[in-house]
């Protein structure tokens, strides 16, 4: 119903995502498997290694989709191997899978130990993120002439990859005990990648960073609250 916003408004509401996405990133997958990992080994020094292995997967893992997956950046045009041969909206919804991706994995990493006080608010403000997220995502197709039922379908099908995303969150995180919070650190890494390398870059692009920057801080507040209630 929403055909147009303002660009400032946009990018305030992309930012409030990544405020959010940051937020679930340390509130409920990076300080959980601090808490883990070091019951874990019985260290605190070496509860926070396993994360940050952890981390530095799941950042390994997202350079190697952005490399190797299709995909266009509307700042930096068509990338990946083999782009020369996807359309242009198959290039714009492949990423958004990519996008969405890491936030799927986040999901099912956090239910994989049975706590809900880690899965409950962290799927809570992934839900919530997807709103002003899927906005965007549809006003920037309807902007390439694709129709309003089109570019909703195309958004709702890019949002398919988040249950693949949990399934294989759920296959990293379980056998040996250290894999739960090694699992959440993968998780918390790629999210992080994936704000710094997209989102926040993508907010900043029209000059509007002020704004999107409230918006960010906006989203981390809402998340803090998340987090305390249904935590």
């Amino acid at each position: 119903f929403v055909k147009k916003l303002p660009a400032v408004t946009e990018d305030t509401m992309l930012g409030m995502a990544a405020g959010m996405m940051l937020g679930a990133s340390f509130f409920s997958l990076i300080l959980p498997g601090i808490e883990v990992g070091t019951a874990l080994t019985g260290n605190a020094v070496s509860g926070v290694v396993i994360i940050i292995f952890g981390m530095i997967g799941g950042v390994v893992l997202m350079l190697g989709l952005d490399y190797y997956l299709p995909h266009e950046h509307q700042h930096l045009g068509p990338c990946g191997a083999g782009h020369q041969q996807v359309g242009r909206v198959g290039l714009f919804v492949l990423a958004i899978a990519l996008h969405n991706f890491p936030e799927g994995m986040a999901i099912g990493v956090s239910y994989t130990n049975g706590n809900l006080a880690v899965g409950i608010p962290l799927t809570a403000a992934i839900a919530l993120q997807n709103i002003p997220e899927g906005l965007a995502v549809v006003l920037a197709l309807r902007r390439i002439n694709i129709s309003s039922g089109k570019a909703v379908a195309i958004a709702a099908a890019t949002g398919l990859v988040e249950p693949v995303g949990a399934v294989m969150g759920i296959f990293l995180s379980s056998g040996l005990p250290v894999s739960y919070p090694l699992g959440l650190g993968i998780a918390a890494g790629a999210m992080i990648f994936v704000v710094s390398h997209e989102v926040i870059p993508e907010t900043h692009r029209n000059g509007h960073q002020t704004r999107a920057t409230v918006g960010l801080m906006g989203g981390l507040f809402a998340i803090m609250l998340i987090d305390t209630l249904l935590g």
